[in-house]
């Protein structure tokens, strides 16, 4: 970079020589064709005016120039800076926006994780009550049956009793009676009969 200043530099004094030789050169003419007192003569003043020329843009150069380029570098580098850290922070906004979606898309499927179990875990609920009622109520059928045929069986029992208790009786009133023996196989056969039914 150093060395295209230096050169545009050379370049443009070059130029401006070229360029200003052939004005000197007709100034120098006029001058001399009106005898004298023209702007610019042929003499030693010239080189002391192309000297100080010289020295001037090195004085431009030095003072103006390089400063300028410096400032303007400064400027780009400062620039540059600012757009690579624009870069960095798009790059970074743009990694944590897609961290944020994935860690949205994660928890969505944690989620859906959690309400499937949730379901899952209810529908086992579900059927394992669902299965405790049915046993359950199986087990009151049941123990109802086998209460129910306990009362039957002690019915059976007290009405046998009972009724043995009535012919019992009944056989004592006959007796005192002093019945027949036919008169008494019939009433024993009655009572039986109703036992038995």
């Amino acid at each position: 970079m150093r060395y295209f200043r230096s050169y545009s530099l050379r370049a443009v004094v070059c130029a401006l020589v070229v360029w200003m030789a052939p004005v000197l050169a007709w100034a120098a003419e006029e001058a001399h064709g009106e005898g004298g007192g023209g702007l610019i003569s042929l003499d030693k003043s010239l080189l002391v005016q192309m000297f100080n020329f010289i020295v001037l843009l090195v004085i431009l150069q030095r003072l103006l120039y390089k400063p300028f380029l410096a400032k303007m570098n400064e400027r780009t580098e400062a620039i540059k800076r600012s757009l690579d850290e624009a870069q960095t922070a798009r790059a970074e906004a743009a990694r944590q926006a897609e961290e944020n979606a994935e860690r949205l898309r994660a928890a969505y499927a944690e989620a859906a994780a959690i309400r499937a179990q949730a379901l899952k875990e209810a529908a086992d609920e579900q059927r394992r009550l669902v299965e405790n009622a049915r046993t359950e109520a199986t087990k009151l059928v049941e123990s109802a049956k086998a209460q129910i045929d306990a009362d039957i069986r002690r019915a059976r029992e007290e009405l046998r009793r009972e009724v043995t208790d009535i012919a019992i009786a009944v056989a004592e009133r006959l007796v005192r009676k002093s019945l027949r023996d036919a008169d008494h196989r019939r009433i024993v056969d009655e009572a039986i009969a109703k036992v038995g039914a």
